[in-house]
């Protein structure tokens, strides 16, 4: 191989070493992104099942009041 060569080789060398540095950059970056994605689902998903919950509360007792209306409606 020539100096130029060597050179040459050196440079791409390097500049591929950068680059892979780079991609594990955004590779960390990625993961931490995606852990914070799964927390927040998590989060979510537990507020959605806490709200339908309640919804289902609030639905028995309105069903309630209304059955408790119409027998005092019947009942007069």
């Amino acid at each position: 191989m020539t100096e130029d060569s060597d050179k040459s080789f050196g440079e791409e060398l390097e500049r591929l070493g950068k680059r892979l540095d780079d991609l594990v950059l955004t590779c960390n970056q990625l993961k931490e992104e995606n852990r914070s994605l799964r927390q927040r689902q998590d989060a979510f998903t537990a507020e959605r099942a806490n709200l339908l919950q309640k919804n289902e509360q609030v639905r028995a007792r309105v069903e309630a009041m209304i059955g408790r209306l119409k027998g005092m409606e019947h009942g007069t």
